[in-house]
């Protein structure tokens, strides 16, 4: 097999590469995902522009052994969840698919909190009939809804995982207090926030999620694409270079080696850009090269 982390590689479980991790004791998945935003149109708003296209990626995100999706009901809207079912049903065994719930969208790029548990019921109800699934493995909270008691928004994900709709229950964009919060409520066993080589303001969660052991799932993992688009040299650059790889490989490489509860969900449209993403599981960064990045592994 070809090993080089800046060849598109054709292995069929080249993402177990990255390694695994346990989410709730009873989830196992390839740390290194795939987020699904990206099959829709512009401003994440109606269909993408070649849906045929969007159906191969998924196709060979489950071919180079990826076996943990991310996707949200506010996708299009409705729309990544209604390609995954056509494109992956029925699941293959072992397949995650983790969605989420709490927008209203009202067109492009346009997204309002909605943590109404009337919402947030008929939203994870919704994703059930979309993604053809009885129970969702992994439902999210998008956002805690500061219109709404924290309290209610939690005890409906409460309720849903009680009624078998919900199996594990996860949190985006938290502070450390509202993880704690909510901890007291619920079993929360992720945390989804934005975070990435170039955008780190998040530390102080992973460093919680780590000391926890709670899966830290860190979305824009390339800062939205602009990892490695600086036209002068960095960091980045410099070893990307030196390992024979693109500066979006290290830093996807960066972030697994970060920290072991990382599950980074780089996502694409494109079936080579997905090829691409993947073969960082082959890349691996040792202490000098994280120091030389300006940071630290964690140890496990």
């Amino acid at each position: 097999m070809e090993t080089h982390p800046g060849k598109t590689i054709a292995s069929r479980k080249l993402a177990e590469n990255a390694g695994e991790f346990l989410i709730g004791n009873d989830l196992r998945v390839t740390r290194l995902g795939y987020g699904a935003m990206r099959i829709t149109g512009e401003g994440v708003w109606g269909p993408p522009k070649d849906r045929t296209e969007a159906v191969r990626v998924l196709k060979r995100v489950v071919d180079l052994g990826i076996n943990f999706i991310d996707t949200a009901d506010s996708y299009g809207p409705n729309v990544s969840e209604e390609i995954i079912a056509e494109a992956l049903y029925p699941y293959p065994d072992g397949l995650v698919i983790a969605t989420k719930g709490g927008f209203d969208r009202t067109g492009p790029n346009q997204w309002k909190e909605n943590g109404n548990p009337a919402h947030l019921r008929s939203a994870c109800e919704g994703s059930l009939r979309r993604l053809r699934l009885e129970q969702i493995d992994l439902y999210q909270l998008h956002r805690i809804d500061s219109k709404v008691p924290a309290e209610d928004q939690l005890g409906v994900l409460k309720d849903l995982q009680t009624e078998g709709k919900i199996k594990h229950i996860g949190l985006s964009e938290v502070s450390v207090k509202q993880i704690q919060h909510a901890r007291k409520i619920i079993d929360v066993v992720t945390v989804q926030n934005r975070y990435s080589i170039a955008d780190r303001g998040s530390e102080d969660v992973l460093e919680y999620c780590q000391k926890e052991k709670l899966g830290f799932i860190p979305w824009f993992p390339l800062a939205a694409g602009k990892v490695g688009t600086e036209k002068k040299e960095t960091p980045i650059s410099r070893l990307a270079a030196r390992l024979k790889a693109t500066p979006s490989q290290v830093a996807l490489a960066w972030l697994l080696a970060k920290s072991p509860v990382m599950l980074p969900i780089p996502g694409t449209s494109k079936v080579a850009h997905l090829e691409e993403n993947v073969a960082a599981a082959n890349l691996r960064i040792d202490a000098s090269q994280m120091s030389e990045l300006g940071s630290e592994a964690r140890a496990s």
